[in-house]
């Protein structure tokens, strides 16, 4: 595997095309290099106390523009699951989940479970007849990728493919936290998506963990609590 970075840790594009947001640039340079398919490769659940990281790598088809598209965290529940829809239902769009469950998460630590969330996502593209041969991957570049891959720091803001990437890992993500949240309706997971608000923190101590919560997490990794 090849990590390819320009200065310390990253590349990034030309301002003008961040100033607009997520764009082909880095997608379309690579196409000119003669490297294709590219998948852009993102995650969400890096920071919960609860449940498990999910990847997805996305190939988007040359020329692809969808309207509205940007970095999940800057959008709200009902344009994310808008977009989730529009780049689910395209056929000309290939795209593959992977996931690390808190018990991997508790072993492996979380910088090593999303790297085999990310890992298993790019090898379901390649399960399903869609092997990417090269990844854009959002942040740093990531250890044990079946590939080669450019690390973007800001890459959901950057890249069309990492943006589509992060929006199907942010709403596969909630609706499993919203599955759980039926399964342990007394966490409040469907409202705060197993984060470390006060209601969370607040159900924690009265109830202990669940067997979804990641054990070696603060506040979850309490002696009070009855494991």
């Amino acid at each position: 595997m090849t990590t390819k970075r320009r200065g310390p840790n990253s590349e990034r594009g030309p301002k003008s095309k961040r100033s607009r947001g997520p764009s082909l640039f880095h997608e379309e340079n690579l196409h000119a290099q003669g490297v294709r398919p590219v998948a852009g490769v993102d995650e969400a659940g890096r920071g919960p106390l609860a449940g498990p990281v999910v990847a997805a790598a996305v190939i988007l088809p040359e020329g692809f523009q969808l309207e509205g598209l940007d970095d999940s965290k800057k959008l709200n529940h009902v344009q994310r699951d808008a977009l989730y829809d529009r780049l689910t239902d395209n056929s000309h769009l290939f795209f593959a989940l992977g996931t690390a469950s808190s018990e991997e998460i508790g072993e492996l630590n979380i910088l090593r479970a999303t790297a085999l969330a990310m890992k298993r996502a790019l090898l379901s593209l390649h399960e399903i007849g869609h092997p990417p041969a090269h990844a854009l991957v959002d942040g740093l570049p990531v250890k044990g990728l079946p590939v080669e891959q450019t690390a973007l720091v800001g890459g959901d803001g950057i890249s069309l493919s990492i943006a589509a990437a992060s929006i199907l890992a942010k709403v596969t993500r909630d609706r499993i936290m919203e599955e759980l949240d039926r399964e342990y309706p007394q966490y409040g997971f469907a409202r705060h998506r197993g984060y470390a608000t006060a209601e969370h923190v607040s159900m924690l101590r009265e109830y202990g963990p669940c067997p979804h919560h990641r054990l070696g997490f603060a506040p979850v990794d309490q002696p009070s609590f009855d494991f």
